[in-house]
């Protein structure tokens, strides 16, 4: 009996030792860089076990993985660690000791990282994110300021400021003032917005309102997906985070055409923004206007159009405009929430229930927009639809979500890699920004100080 006994403890042990020492792979390693962080994604069929801390004298940071593969993606990481990082200088790989893989990170500056697991999701398995936060965040507002005034001669240039200083993911928003009703030093003219749209309501308002010709009006336009979140994609490969940007990049370059108007990136690059950060950053900016351009996809192919979307505090008009948000709402899931990290403001903003005004001016702003798609595109629906959207959620910016064309659909999928139609869609977005303008002048809203 004795014998028999161990001879099955034996057995066991050398059941058990191949699996007890079988290393974690990593499946994949990705960099993200953005202006305000970048996120590095480290992706695998298991959970990893790490411990994360900093260094001084040089600043570092320092992340040791248990259990897991030397080689493999994680090779290919410090390649993925670009010169033009805006935080990280390099990045070092090797055998700490057994059972413990060792990622060294050199920065620029000191960091305050942020580090977490999530769930396998979509396409994806277990991930280890790893985001490099500045210790002093960036600041939107004041990056907007430093930039040159619109002069429409140099806006017209092809991708101008694509590094994407300004326009970026806000990581821990600060505390954002109530917005004065007044302010001492205008940047530009909005006049000559107002008066393109119908030229006899533009001189009324500049003659009787003179706030009107004195302020810049801010267009926060945001690329949706990005980054970890690809978005839809269609039949020939298209992802719509591409799509979205090329087309957000060029309804930026119209905007700052237009005298007194400003169009400031959300998003300009590949990289993840949390749904929240989006409308906070557009708060800090003191939005006039809030833009989400989209590409849809649909289970049939032959979904067609355009289609706008606002808000809804009462439910969605429609079952496709309930199921078309919860989809979009899924981004952060399938980007990567640290749900650790609770902002107390966003809460509060996202919570914030006198929202009425603001959703009836998205709503005319929504069917100005929907009127311009529709004279160059099929529309999905006639109508502006609202529902649960968590981007459009700001309290005191009008809001709308376009949905440009359906990148499920083949026809459509083509045109939407078009640049000339495109552009034709940035027109058409900027022909809605104009008329909601010339027929509701924003009046109340934070201006900012002249610019150098």
């Amino acid at each position: 009996m004795y014998k028999l006994a161990a001879k099955l403890i034996t057995l066991l042990l050398l059941l058990w030792l191949p699996h007890a020492q079988a290393a974690i792979a990593i499946t994949s390693a990705r960099a993200w860089p953005a202006p305000d962080y970048t996120r590095l994604t480290l992706e695998s069929k298991q959970p990893i076990h790490y411990n994360l801390f900093t260094v001084k004298n040089p600043e570092r940071l320092v992340l040791d993985l248990e259990d897991v593969e030397l080689h493999g993606a994680l090779d290919n990481l410090a390649a993925k660690i670009g010169s033009d990082n805006p935080h990280i200088k390099s990045a070092r790989v090797g055998r700490f000791k057994p059972g413990v893989v060792r990622l060294v990170l050199d920065l620029k500056a000191e960091a305050k990282p942020q580090s977490f697991n999530l769930n396998p999701v979509a396409e994806y398995g277990y991930r280890l994110v790893l985001d490099v936060y500045p210790a002093v965040p960036v600041d939107p507002l004041m990056a907007l300021l430093q930039q040159p005034e619109n002069k429409p001669a140099e806006a017209s240039a092809p991708h101008a400021e694509k590094t994407g200083t300004a326009e970026a993911a806000l990581p821990i928003p600060p505390t954002i003032p109530t917005p004065p009703k007044t302010a001492e030093a205008p940047l530009a003219t909005a006049a000559s917005a107002v008066a393109e749209a119908s030229p006899a309501r533009g001189k009324l308002i500049a003659k009787t309102i003179p706030e009107i010709s004195t302020r810049t009006l801010i267009i926060a336009i945001d690329a949706g997906h990005g980054g970890e979140d690809p978005g839809a994609h269609g039949r020939g490969g298209t992802f719509e985070k591409n799509v979205t940007l090329a087309i957000a990049r060029k309804l930026k370059e119209q905007v700052n055409e237009m005298p007194g108007m400003r169009g400031v990136l959300i998003r300009d690059g590949d990289y993840f923004i949390p749904l929240g950060g989006r409308v906070i950053k557009a708060r800090q900016l003191h939005a006039d206007l809030f833009v989400s351009i989209h590409a849809d996809a649909f289970v049939k192919s032959d979904a067609r159009g355009s289609s706008v979307f606002a808000l809804s505090e009462h439910g969605a008009t429609s079952a496709a405009a309930r199921w078309l948000a919860k989809k979009e709402n899924e981004a952060d899931l399938i980007g990567g929430v640290n749900i650790a990290v609770k902002d107390p403001y966003l809460a509060r903003t996202l919570l914030d229930l006198s929202q009425t005004a603001t959703i009836n001016d998205s709503l005319k702003l929504g069917k100005h927009v929907l009127g311009e798609l529709g004279n160059m595109n099929d529309l999905h629906r006639g109508f502006v639809e609202q529902a649960g959207f968590a981007v459009l959620k700001s309290p005191d910016i009008p809001s709308v979500l376009v949905e440009t064309a359906f990148i499920s659909n083949p026809e459509e999928e083509r045109r939407l890699n078009d640049e000339d139609y495109q552009e034709k869609l940035a027109h058409a977005i900027l022909g809605g920004i104009k008329r909601y303008f010339a027929q509701n002048p924003a009046l109340s809203r934070q201006k900012i100080a002249q610019s150098e």
